[in-house]
């Protein structure tokens, strides 16, 4: 297999991967299985240059895109299993569905509170959750080089047209930005929004360069492409034309953002990871990197550590360490809230200063980003300290406030208000937001409720 050509493997050829030819017959059954319900999608330069096969399944980058028969429920599993092995297409995609939408695939509001709904329209290839940026979802860019098994956005890949997120055209972006001057930031996400051809990137981003909006200050590329498919930046034939447009956002007056996610240190150990971030740089970008935190994979301080001293050696800013969604295989992958802090402070003491604009551990929840700041102690009883970094409300942000320790809590869901507080700050607010859109939705059913909340 030759890595010099972009090649995809997804759960249909699960038997041509030479490297997965040492599994059991059994064990690549169960796989297919797995991967009826959790997208799996991989390419020749994760397979031959990421994963150390002599560490599988254990090693990390293993896990990172090789669906682990774990992360299904023992019963749902066995179903699969046997659906599969008897060929009941359709019993076996229903039952696959049945498992799908049970698995949160759409957590922290982000269809009933973040998609913007103007005039009756809801805006589905948008999300505006903090009041400064929208996120922008192409459709052609709602797929990955590859797919990480932790993905939140995992229910955008797996044929849930009715909970996915894309929009085909730019005008609705532009429109929606002339429309709210607060806005400041746009980011382009999916999926991935630079496995689209350069071209057709460019219909998306020219009318935003084009338009009268002073307000625009920062493009952002949320992108996965410089870990699983560098080539991307150094020899796809159209490689030098999106280093070109990054330019040309430049000198149009946009400061241009790569919001790279690295997982794992071993992500920007070959030269083709280094070389292709170093262009991008080249090209006037500034290149942030972020990723959660995730079981099995980089639960670990000196992973941490090594990830963002080298990403800073290579000319990077490390941005977000994130605490894993309550979305898809959680269970499997979940770290709690006091390990997580534990890690990030362990790792945080082991760099120096240039290393530490990284901002973690984080949750983004359904009120907004929610920093594990530290544990106090108040009359002899731990709290946990928690910090509002972005929010709903902008007023939030900032806002220092206490939970109870909770060893074995794994997100804000499971916490509860220090001293007894029936709720958190912000959870009437949060509840009148929700009760509003609730309304808005039903107007345009052309139904009306018949009490008010």
């Amino acid at each position: 297999m030759k890595s010099g050509a972009y090649r995809a493997f997804t759960a249909r050829d699960i038997d041509a991967i030479p490297q997965l030819a040492a599994l059991s017959a059994d064990a690549r059954l169960r796989l297919r299985a797995v991967a009826q319900v959790l997208p799996f999608r991989v390419n020749a330069y994760v397979l031959e240059h990421l994963i150390d096969w002599s560490r599988a399944p254990d090693d990390p980058i293993y896990q990172l895109t090789i669906p682990q028969p774990e992360m299904l429920a023992d019963a749902d599993l066995s179903a699969l299993v046997d659906l599969v092995r008897s060929g009941g297409e359709a019993e076996l995609q229903a039952r696959a569905r049945a498992i799908q939408l049970a698995m949160n695939p759409h957590p922290a509001g982000q269809i009933d509170l973040n998609v913007p709904i103007e005039a009756g329209v809801e805006r589905r290839g948008l999300q505006h959750k903090y009041r400064q940026t929208v996120l922008f979802f192409p459709a052609q860019g709602q797929t990955c080089h590859a797919y990480c098994t932790y993905c939140f956005r995992w229910a955008q890949f797996v044929g849930l047209d009715d909970l996915k997120f894309a929009a085909r055209e730019a005008e609705t972006l532009v429109e929606y930005l002339e429309q709210h001057p607060e806005v400041t930031d746009v980011l382009f996400t999916g999926g991935d929004p630079l496995v689209m051809r350069t071209s057709v990137l460019r219909r998306y981003v020219e009318p935003l360069l084009r338009a009268d909006l002073p307000h625009l200050a920062h493009i952002r590329f949320g992108t996965k492409a410089l870990a699983y498919w560098p080539a991307r930046f150094l020899t796809d034939p159209d490689a030098d034309d999106l280093l070109r447009l990054f330019g040309e956002i430049q000198a149009a007056g946009k400061h241009v953002a790569v919001m790279a996610h690295y997982s794992h240190p071993r992500e920007l150990a070959p030269p083709a990871a280094a070389a292709a971030l170093q262009r991008v740089r080249d090209s006037g970008a500034v290149v942030r990197c972020q990723a959660p935190l995730v079981r099995r994979v980089n639960d670990d301080p000196a992973v941490w550590a090594d990830l963002w001293r080298t990403q800073v050696r290579l000319g990077a800013v490390p941005y977000y360490m994130f605490i894993e969604r309550d979305t898809g295989p959680k269970e499997y992958f979940k770290v709690p809230l006091a390990r997580a802090l534990q890690i990030y402070q362990g790792a945080y003491r082991q760099l120096s200063g240039l290393c530490r604009s990284v901002r973690g551990p984080s949750m983004s929840a359904t009120p907004g980003k929610i920093l594990v700041d530290g544990v106090t102690e108040i009359e002899g009883k731990p709290y946990f300290v928690l910090r509002m970094l972005q929010g709903r409300n902008p007023e939030w942000v900032g806002r220092i406030f206490l939970a109870e320790y909770d060893p074995d809590a794994a997100w804000v869901s499971e916490l509860r208000p220090a001293f007894g507080a029936p709720d958190f700050f912000y959870a009437d607010e949060l509840a009148e937001l929700s009760r509003r859109r609730a309304r808005v939705r039903l107007d345009m059913l052309g139904a009306t409720p018949a009490t008010e909340a």
